[in-house]
């Protein structure tokens, strides 16, 4: 080996963390002839070994490794980078006429928080830019475009949020298929974050009748049933009562269904157009007639002369 190596073999005087320099390169090559390891080399050199692996790989490997090529071609590297230009903003559409960086800090922004909530972040990344477009929809290309990413991961994340219902996927006049966030879509997950809570207070009940709530375990799961059906009448309304902004939201879809909507939900639901067309008009003449039970006395009870009607 070199003469500046010690008498243990070490290299002294090294700070460990620094850029490779002319010398190491020549302190590696001169290991790999002499047959000494990656993790060997490393040790002399006071560097971590992945350091070593990296820099021999992408120099020729082991066989062929010269200190004076692979430094040359660490000094190219480095003038590409600097001399390297940014590459376009992403791209915003459905947007026009907004300022699209701000446009983007507030879809990452969006999508960070619902990353908090749980969901994926390429999905929540996916859910975040059909929020913020005025159509509502983008294709694979647009989404690609976007959010820099693959066809494979905007795949793999539309899959993900189809499963949860928070888009449905169309093909246009041009057989491209589009993804569509629809405006109800808070209200269907809303309803059905209400069923789950539903479906879990009934499951967390036989386990209540299971372990007998005079049991630790038991006394656990019944407030455990007991909080999660309180939420779920709650979301829903609660048993036997009709909750104002409940009625405000189906008359107001009732109101909204186009005819286009109308034939979508028929094909959704396997009914007929007339079925649907009278099932809406029901739906209709509910909400006019269900009064909104909101006023309580002093003693909890509801006041039926406080109470008003849903429509005037």
């Amino acid at each position: 080996m070199n003469a500046h190596w010690t008498a243990t073999g070490e290299r002294g005087g090294h700070m460990p963390g620094g850029r490779l320099t002319d010398e190491d390169r020549r302190d590696i090559a001169s290991g790999l002839t002499h047959g000494l390891g990656y993790a060997e080399i490393a040790r002399r050199l006071g560097r971590p070994t992945s350091t070593i692996t990296r820099e021999v790989s992408r120099n020729g490997g082991a066989r062929d490794y010269r200190a004076d090529r692979a430094h040359l071609a660490t000094r190219r590297r480095a003038r590409r980078r600097k001399t390297a230009t940014p590459g376009p903003p992403p791209d915003v559409v459905g947007a026009e006429g907004r300022d699209p960086a701000a446009v983007l800090a507030f879809a990452e922004e969006f999508a960070e928080l619902m990353v908090r909530m749980g969901l994926p972040r390429m999905a929540a990344r996916v859910l975040a830019s059909l929020v913020t477009t005025d159509a509502g929809a983008l294709t694979t290309a647009e989404l690609v475009g976007r959010l820099r990413v693959s066809p494979a991961s905007v795949s793999k994340a539309v899959g993900y949020l189809e499963g949860l219902d928070l888009l449905r996927r169309e093909r246009d006049a041009r057989r491209r298929e589009r993804y569509f966030i629809d405006d109800d879509v808070w209200l269907r997950t809303w309803l059905t974050s209400a069923q789950t809570n539903a479906v879990l207070a009934d499951t967390v009940r036989r386990g209540v009748d299971v372990f007998d709530p005079a049991t630790p375990a038991g006394a656990r799961l019944d407030r455990m049933r007991r909080f999660f059906g309180q939420l779920s009448d709650d979301m829903s309304g609660g048993p036997g009562m009709v909750d104002g902004d409940l009625v405000t939201v189906l008359a107001a879809l009732v109101r909204a269904v186009t005819p286009e909507a109308a034939d979508r939900l028929a094909a959704d639901l396997g009914w007929s157009p007339d079925r649907v067309a009278e099932a809406l008009r029901d739906a209709g003449t509910l909400c006019d007639a269900v009064p909104v039970i909101r006023a309580t006395d002093s003693g909890g009870r509801v006041d039926h002369a406080a109470t008003m009607p849903a429509w005037p």
